[in-house]
């Protein structure tokens, strides 16, 4: 009987061998490799299609005295010696090689090497534990483990050094509270029989080491796969290595931390497990290790059973429709068909000079036949007067400083300053020199009232690193990013550009004065680090130590390294900020977060757009000429059945709310009636306003910035319950409506039609003419009713500003 089992299973065993060939298994790493007992490696299993089956493996280590290995695939050595472990998958048995090799007899764990990791990995220096400013219950740690002095002296040190006992390391309060041993906020953090419990407690028996003199350094991490297309509810591991000073690697991915951009789309656990969710589109995963980064991009496309017979691509050889396209193919979406001609001419208009077109002018651009109308019309708009008033506006949002700090005459100096550099369509490369490098008067030059405002080196390090580099360098500021490379060094090496300027005034409390202010290069002045007080030499992001005479002026220096070619961060920050003002959101979102943590959902078409706009010499209208001229502009946002879950790749287009000031500017428009603003000339534009402090219920309803609120400020465009009664019910819009002087008045008194007056509206507000139901639908209305005429075009065009047709540009 023993005889007839065992040749069974030599049997099966040989079926099972033999499948590991055309059939069989692969693994990452394919033997593995230990440089001596407690080193932990990740296996990757993958079948003959690629596909991750980690998840769906059973693994069995032949010695366990030797390695031991997870549920999850996590290999752990215990001693010095070789042996194989038994992967299951299905009908599939494979074996892989495990070797450990005798521990250096130099190697020790230490705290920056060892500890810091772990305390990473497990939480306690998260921003809700231990690394909050205030740290925990009496407990803190520098955030994500930044500051190895700090740390190291609060563990071994601080409280008379009471979380450390020498004389029995088991009884350290360190590894009693995280092993739940006693009372922890925290829970139990770990088990007394896991690889980092035991690694706490060789630190703290060998003298709580804080490093080596020859300690290596890690240079950078991978995430690998770096890249993965999965299919819904499915699962994949990851495995990340640790690339260090002296050439080696080591698999450390048991004490990454890891996050999702995108958790509903696709979620990681603590062990690096992958698993997607049920809908398509893109999601990035970070993994970070000891201050560095590495992403993997997850691709979840259409099922192709979805729909097979519509297109993937968009029918045009413009660069960005081709880019657009490629990517469309690789996530299985189908664009949108192009938008109507009516709703084209009306999102053109709003998006490049913020009004609409007047009844005439749709008329006129809708019978026109030429092929080439589109490019015309943009060119046309390009060259108007509103479009200085309309990008001027949203400049506004992103310098305009609070009046009471710097006086409504720096405030208005600004203002115009800014008008006339988009009227001149100043080069975007010589905008932002002017901004950087400001000095003057603050009652002639405009760009020094950015100044003004933001004083202090780093107040301008963060509007000047948001708006030019698309960057939030201000988490820098009291330690580490968390999500990005930059540090505290980082922050002060560039806050240091800053250090030499010199104000000149006659104001009693400056900035809170209205008074005049001069700024001019000074002769000295320095920038301290927050943390150490080490006065901080200019530096660009990431680059040399520059050196400067008294003569130099750094912050030329500085405008010259933001606008260079060497710093691509430039020119990708304004074309992203100027694709989301016209397609809804920006190929990053947010607009200035630019990070490898937070990809570009088309990295080409970013990379093209920019390098596009270098080589137009940073030439805004040609960029906006660009866009809008391409088909992907034009597509409607009707979606289809595959793209109707797209959100961000814009196989359609998202509609916008538009700006509170256009949207006024609309209604009066469409009512014939202009808007009265304090200080403002009458019959002015609420585009035309230069201050935030102007009273306007309708302005704040809609999302106009608190002028208290210090810039840059990003608009939302969401809708309020608010903004809809305030349509409805506003007796400033009622007024409006029903005005002696208003568009209904007017023609309800006129000679034409009731058709061609229902005509007139309907272009007005829509760039379109009425539906022969829409059309008919009012007039049977108003028979109904027995309403006289200007009731009824009263009603009407109440009814077509309430409309989502109208509030949005679609």
């Amino acid at each position: 009987m023993l005889f007839i089992l065992a040749l069974l299973f030599a049997i099966y065993m040989s079926s099972a061998s033999f499948a590991w060939g055309a059939d069989g298994l692969t693994f990452e790493p394919p033997v593995i490799e230990l440089k001596g007992p407690g080193e932990q490696v990740q296996i990757r299993v993958l079948n003959t299609k690629g596909e991750d089956v980690t998840a769906a493996c059973v693994f069995k280590s032949q010695d366990s005295k030797t390695v031991r290995v997870s549920n999850k695939g996590q290999v752990i050595s215990n001693k010095a010696g070789q042996t194989k472990i038994e992967v299951v998958n299905q009908s599939l048995v494979q074996l892989v090689t495990v070797k450990i090799a005798e521990a250096d007899a130099g190697s020790k764990v230490t705290f920056e090497k060892d500890l810091q990791p772990i305390l990473t990995r497990y939480g306690c220096n998260a921003g809700s534990c231990h690394g909050k400013q205030r740290g925990q219950n009496g407990f803190q740690l520098s955030l994500l483990g930044f500051d190895n002095d700090f740390d190291f002296y609060a563990l071994t040190s601080e409280s008379r050094g009471r979380r450390i006992f020498p004389a029995s390391p088991k009884d350290s309060l360190l590894l009693k509270k995280a092993s739940g041993q006693v009372p922890h906020g925290g829970g139990k953090k770990l088990p007394e029989d896991g690889n980092a419990y035991a690694q706490v407690l060789e630190w703290i028996k060998n003298g709580q080491p804080r490093s080596t003199h020859d300690e290596l350094k890690v240079i950078n991490i991978e995430i690998i796969p770096s890249e993965v297309k999965m299919l819904p509810r499915t699962k994949v591991q990851v495995r990340v290595l640790a690339r260090y000073s002296d050439g080696t690697s080591k698999d450390v991915t048991h004490l990454a931390a890891f996050q999702s951009s995108e958790s509903v789309l696709a979620s990681i656990d603590a062990e690096g497990l992958i698993q997607s969710g049920p809908l398509p589109g893109e999601a990035a995963i970070m993994a970070r290790f000891m201050e560095k980064f590495s992403v993997c991009l997850v691709t979840l496309p259409l099922p192709e059973t979805l729909n097979v017979n519509l297109p993937t691509r968009i029918d045009s050889q413009h660069y960005i429709d081709r880019l657009l396209s490629d990517k469309f193919v690789k996530l299985g979406l189908s664009p949108s068909d192009l938008a109507a001609d009516h709703t084209y001419l009306r999102r053109v208009y709003l998006d490049l000079i913020g009004r609409l077109p007047t009844p005439e002018e749709s008329r006129s651009w809708l019978a026109e036949t030429a092929p080439d109308k589109k490019e015309k019309l943009a060119l046309r708009l390009l060259s108007r007067p509103e479009y200085a008033d309309f990008w001027a506006n949203k400049w506004a949002d992103l310098l305009r400083p609070n009046p009471f700090h710097v006086g409504m005459k720096a405030v208005f100096v600004l203002h115009t300053w800014l008008r006339d550099c988009f009227r001149k369509n100043l080069p975007y490369d010589q905008f932002a020199k002017q901004i950087i490098a400001a000095d003057g008067s603050t009652f002639r030059d405009g760009a020094s009232v950015v100044i003004r405002d933001k004083r202090q080196p780093d107040e301008l390090t963060t509007v000047i690193s948001r708006l030019f580099l698309g960057i939030r360098l201000e988490c820098a500021k009291c330690h580490h990013h968390p999500f990005e490379v930059y540090g505290q060094d980082d922050f002060y090496h560039f806050a240091a550009f800053f250090g030499r300027i010199g104000k000149k005034g006659t104001g009693i409390s400056a900035p809170i004065s209205g008074s005049e202010e001069m700024f001019f290069l000074a002769k000295k002045g320095d920038v301290k680090h927050l943390r150490t007080g080490e006065i901080m030499k200019p530096a660009p992001l990431k680059g040399k130590i520059m050196e400067f005479t008294e003569d130099e002026d750094p912050r030329q220096a500085l405008a010259a390294w933001i606008t260079s070619d060497e710093n691509p961060l430039f020119a990708k920050a304004a074309v992203n900020r100027i694709w989301a003002d016209l397609m809804g959101r920006g190929l990053v979102d947010a607009v200035d977060d630019l990070r490898a943590t937070n990809p570009p959902s088309n990295p080409a078409l970013l990379d093209a757009l920019a390098d596009d706009f270098r080589k137009h010499h940073y030439d805004v209208k040609q960029l906006l000429y660009t866009i809008v001229t391409s088909k992907a502009y034009a597509l409607s946002s009707k979606p289809n059945e595959r793209n109707q879950g797209d959100t961000r790749n814009h196989s359609r287009h998202y509609r916008m709310r538009p700006r509170a000031e256009v949207l006024l500017d609309m209604v009066s428009d469409v009512t014939g009636v202009a808007e009265n603003f304090p200080a403002m000339p009458e019959g002015s534009r609420a585009m035309e306003m230069w201050t935030f402090r102007s009273a306007s219920e309708f302005l704040d309803s809609f999302g106009r910035p608190d002028p208290n609120q210090d810039p840059p400020c990003e608009r939302s465009s969401d809708s309020t319950v608010v903004q809809a009664l305030h349509l409805m019910n506003a007796k400033n819009i009622q007024a409006k409506i029903v005005a002696d002087n208003g568009i209904a008045s007017k023609l309800a008194s006129g000679s034409g039609s009731i058709e061609l007056a229902i005509e007139d509206l309907y272009l007005r507000c829509y760039c379109r003419f009425p539906t022969n139901a829409e059309r008919d639908g009012v007039i049977s209305l108003a028979k109904s009713k027995n309403q006289a005429r200007k009731q009824t075009l009263e009603d009407l065009l109440w009814a077509l500003i309430n409309s989502p047709e109208f509030v949005l540009v679609d």
